[in-house]
């Protein structure tokens, strides 16, 4: 896909993109379909395992379904808001953090090496950071743009499954100001502990989403305006890179809250937008329940996880080869000589 390209050159000409992206193989879905029956197993008796090899088949656009190249990109990004004190930790942990990405020494390292991933690091706006969106726009439209094309670019071209992560302290804070904004409520329904905060803190975190949300919805109710008002660099990159992988054929798994918070914008702006998007687990930020519910996803695992960078993401990997190698290895009831 061709990042530079008119799609990513105005706000209405991205909303058109996402009205026609590509549906998918229908005939590999078929394919998947069909053969599930055969195998040697009760129907229905490997769960979702099922209708992941489906969903890997239509999205890969090929039967049998395989993950041979999966691919991990983290998207890093820093944000003006944390002057409010929203976070338990400084600004600078989010330089920090990219360089102990860069030398192998965090949890995303070791998962993409378990799981035979390639891994790329992406500061989305070096040395710069979002405006504090409670005193105006987080970014200008231009600037958003400019990221969407950095994700759509961060995507491998030979990946067959893309996870998608965030670094960024301060980004739980603009993930609950979006969903607030979104889809309504409280901003206590939607800020949680992020980083770890609690007490004054967060009552902090939970002003500053309370005073921006009030602030831009008198001016806007359009979702990828407040992705300009009251997002990041890192998550306009994560809803670039979730459209070019649809338009390329490749399945997503997303992480945790604040990846889905950017993925819920594309959501908003048109439907079926996240069909080839899996949630890989349910952070234990409180949000995130609620946000699933409203963008109709379950997730994969469940593992009390907060951490970002894709960690829930990379876990999924092994799930995900284990409905394509059942699909594809297991003998049907005819090669096996097992009656129906």
């Amino acid at each position: 896909m061709n990042a530079s390209a008119s799609p990513f050159a105005s706000l209405n000409s991205l909303r058109d993109l996402l009205r026609r992206l590509p549906s998918g193989s229908d005939s590999a879905a078929s394919r998947a379909r069909d053969r599930e029956p055969e195998l040697t197993k009760p129907p229905g008796s490997l769960g979702r395992l099922e209708e992941l090899s489906e969903w890997l088949a239509r999205w890969q656009g090929r039967h049998p379904p395989a993950i041979e190249k999966p691919a991990i990109v983290v998207f890093a990004g820093r944000h003006g808001v944390v002057s409010q004190g929203v976070s338990a930790f400084p600004a600078e942990v989010t330089d920090q953090m990219i360089e102990n990405f860069r030398r192998g020494g965090a949890a995303i390292n070791q998962l993409s090496r378990v799981h035979d991933a390639s891994l790329n690091v992406v500061d989305v706006a070096p040395e710069r950071e979002t405006e504090d969106f409670t005193e105006g726009p987080a970014m200008t439209t231009e600037a958003m743009l400019g990221a969407m094309v950095k994700g759509v670019g961060a995507i491998p071209d030979d990946a067959d499954l893309l996870c998608l992560g965030e670094m960024g302290i301060g980004n739980t804070t603009a993930g609950a100001a979006l969903c607030t904004a979104l889809f309504g409520g409280r901003a206590e329904d939607w800020v949680g502990p992020g980083t770890g905060v609690s007490g004054d803190a967060l009552a902090r975190k939970t002003d500053a989403v309370r005073r921006a949300v009030e602030r831009h919805r008198n001016e806007t109710s359009d979702p990828l305006d407040f992705l300009c008002r009251l997002g990041g660099f890192e998550l306009a990159a994560i809803a670039g890179a979730i459209v070019g992988a649809r338009v390329v054929g490749i399945p997503v798994v997303l992480d945790g809250y604040t990846c889905c918070a950017a993925a819920a914008v594309l959501l908003q702006t048109h439907p079926n937008v996240l069909d080839h998007c899996q949630v890989g687990h349910l952070s234990a930020e409180p949000g995130h329940k609620r946000l699933l519910n409203r963008i109709g996803k379950s997730a994969l695992l469940e593992f009390s996880m907060r951490l970002g960078e894709a960690s829930g993401a990379a876990l999924t990997i092994g799930i995900l080869r284990s409905a394509a190698a059942c699909h594809t290895g297991m003998a049907t009831f005819d090669q096996a000589g097992v009656s129906q």
